[in-house]
């Protein structure tokens, strides 16, 4: 079960708000996202802070996420997406726009679409059994000293993909963030299928 420090935004916001996106790219990316919230891999926890979340690439480094506080949710409205323009690693930075703020996960995920261009959907998940089966296992592992939502997560992603020669698909465990995994891949439906496996590999449903 994730932590109660999951969900919480650790990197300066600069937030404008806006109109919900209506690309016809969140149809797709929001049923994956139902999906994964009735496996039991993103949702909340009782106290309600939520855990897990999903993107798509909107136009170059930019890209759709799904809000902070939105892990309640078994559907998600395209009000509870923002897009992320830009983040800045050196100064702890996130600059998005839309009817909510970007996902505490968010530089992560940004860090994929900076270094990866033929990536186009990432994942987000937590889950004991896979989270403790890929360190078993040797998959490839942030370093356990990188926090979720920070700088250093972010560098140590960067590590991670230059170690794998820049991939365009592959599967992350977070180390540093327990129970945390990422996924990314060049659509939703192949990052998705890349949490399925494992989740079959290492039994199935965690959490509730």
């Amino acid at each position: 079960m994730p932590n109660n420090s999951e969900g919480y935004v650790k990197y300066t916001a600069l937030h404008i708000p806006g109109p919900a996106a209506e690309d016809s790219l969140l149809q797709n990316l929001n049923e994956i996202r139902t999906r994964l919230y009735d496996m039991g891999l993103l949702g909340v926890l009782p106290g309600g802070v939520g855990y897990g979340n999903v993107s798509i690439r909107f136009k170059g480094p930019e890209f759709l996420i799904s809000g902070t506080g939105t892990g309640a949710d078994r559907i998600l409205g395209f009000d509870k997406y923002c897009l992320v323009r830009a983040i800045d690693i050196d100064n702890n930075s996130i600059s998005s726009f839309g009817p909510v703020r970007a996902s505490a996960e968010s530089m992560t995920h940004g860090i994929i679409y900076q270094r990866l261009p033929a990536v186009n959907s990432v994942i987000h998940i937590h889950s004991r059994r896979i989270f403790d089966g890929m360190l078993r296992d040797d998959y490839s592992s942030t370093l356990p000293d990188a926090e979720y939502g920070t700088p250093e997560m972010a560098r140590a992603i960067i590590k991670v993909i230059n170690d794998g020669n820049g991939q365009a698909e592959g599967i992350i465990v977070l180390a540093g963030h327990d129970e945390g995994v990422v996924s990314y891949g060049p659509t939703v439906e192949r990052t998705f299928s890349l949490i399925q496996k494992l989740n079959d590999k290492y039994g199935g449903k965690t959490w509730p």
